[in-house]
């Protein structure tokens, strides 16, 4: 039943968004600005391949340059900050349309355990932002391809499975954020500010020392997604990414079970 619920939940969710003119805003908003990095980093005046050629042609001697794992680390960089500004967007509404519409309490009464409820949204909205990256890995086939020698493979499934947990832990808390109030721009903003706040710590960090600055360090986001775009698999970084959506799901489910205690 647990299972059914959630997979059921998820499908509403997912669909939800197909509904919505916002999130086609949104999404076309979001392939535009990409796009036009991704030209611009493999193809532009000051692109990957514009340097190679121009160097090449001043006769500068240059150490061998893997054009694909720099077009991959630039990209995935830009998708990264894409996504502090595009997935607070998305998430705002999970739970604020559900205070607006007078069926949270219902939610949150119901015989659905309330981490349920918060895992089938989530899971639903992280499947919409998967539709919306689909679309470059058509091109990312097409980059790679024409690489030689050949990228390991192993390197753009890293990069995609750091994109793909940082969107989660980044909507996970804007699902939290959402549930605590009914209006989609404040959730908007509050959740762009915490995770701004969470991409820099380390930055922070760097401005004081001892303990608490390698604590700081070990909170930011930003290091362990440029780890994983890196092709760096180091445990603790997918362990952090992992933390803050069971952290996100955990404080969404407390919060709509605080309503219960109201009634």
């Amino acid at each position: 039943m647990v299972l059914q619920n959630i997979i059921a939940i998820f499908q509403k969710e997912f669909h939800s968004y197909f509904k919505l003119p916002l999130a086609y805003i949104i999404a076309g908003i979001f392939w535009l600005i990409s796009g036009i990095f991704m030209v611009n980093i493999l193809l532009g005046e000051d692109g990957i391949i514009q340097q190679v050629a121009y160097s090449e042609q001043l006769g500068i001697p240059l150490q061998p340059i893997d054009v694909s794992y720099t077009f991959l680390t630039s990209f995935f960089s830009v998708l990264g900050s894409l996504c502090l500004f595009v997935l607070p967007i998305l998430s705002m509404g999970l739970y604020t349309e559900e205070r607006k519409a007078g069926t949270l309490e219902l939610l949150a009464t119901s015989p659905i355990h309330n981490w349920v409820i918060a895992l089938g949204k989530l899971l639903g909205v992280v499947a919409f932002f998967i539709f919306m990256i689909m679309p470059f890995l058509l091109y990312e086939v097409i980059i790679f391809s024409a690489s030689s020698p050949a990228m390991p493979l192993a390197v753009p499934l890293s990069a995609h499975l750091g994109l793909i947990l940082l969107a989660t832990a980044i909507l996970s808390w804007g699902m939290f954020i959402s549930s605590l109030t009914d209006s989609n721009i404040i959730s908007a903003i509050l959740t762009f500010a915490l995770i701004i706040f969470l991409w820099i710590i380390d930055i922070l960090a760097n401005s004081i020392n001892g303990v608490i600055a390698d604590f700081l360090r070990q909170l930011s986001l930003l290091e362990s997604y440029n780890n994983l775009i890196n092709g760096i698999w180091e445990i603790n970084n997918i362990v952090l990414l992992l933390s803050y959506i069971f952290l996100g799901i955990f404080f969404t489910a407390q919060s709509v079970e605080m309503l219960r205690y109201k009634e």
